[in-house]
């Protein structure tokens, strides 16, 4: 499994087992490891896959972000092993100035090990206090149960349904709000 493993790069944010990074021109085959995964993809596209172009157009999409934006849905690594566990970040939510959009794609073998929510809680903490977010949206796709269920349990309320393009159908849209924002 050696394209899954991480190079040697600067961390920037990291968990008790997880170490975040920056996508790069070099995370072509980690990318295409993650992306390129219909069980992974099933949850986000309606074709259940991206093909090499897609997942190029999705990493270069990733990177533009962190140059433009100082965020995108970061590459996290296994501290012990250096294997590729998925992704989580941040993205612009419409044009709501400090509102973004939380994300987490895990590959299929670190699923049901409580990567999601250890590295969603990282970044949540670093959005609210690196970013200055003044709330979180995320969605998940209507039949991921344990999607759902890790929104509730880092706090996140219900506020409705929302079509999502790319698949095609309506999510739950949550909402989380900056513990400073909830004592005004």
């Amino acid at each position: 499994m050696k394209e899954t493993m991480r190079k040697e790069r600067a961390t920037f944010l990291e968990t008790n087992r997880l170490e975040f990074a920056t996508w790069t021109e070099e995370d072509r085959p980690l990318a295409s490891a993650l992306w390129g995964d219909p069980e992974v993809m099933k949850w986000m596209s309606n074709k259940g896959f991206l093909n090499e172009d897609e997942v190029e157009a999705r990493l270069t999409q990733e990177m533009k972000r962190q140059q433009e934006e100082n965020m995108q849905y970061w590459p996290m690594f296994d501290k012990e092993t250096g294997v590729l566990v998925g992704c989580c970040g941040l993205q612009p939510y419409s044009s709501d100035e400090f509102v973004y959009v939380l994300g987490v794609h895990l590959t299929r073998d670190h699923w049901g090990q409580g990567y999601a929510t250890e590295a969603a809680q990282a970044v949540i903490r670093y959005a609210f206090e690196e970013l200055g977010a003044k709330r979180l949206v995320a969605e998940h796709h209507p039949e991921n149960q344990v999607c759902k269920e890790m929104l509730l349990k880092l706090g996140f309320t219900y506020d409705r349904d929302e079509l999502v393009e790319q698949t095609g159908k309506m999510h739950p849209l949550y909402l989380l709000q900056s513990p400073s924002q909830e004592q005004q």
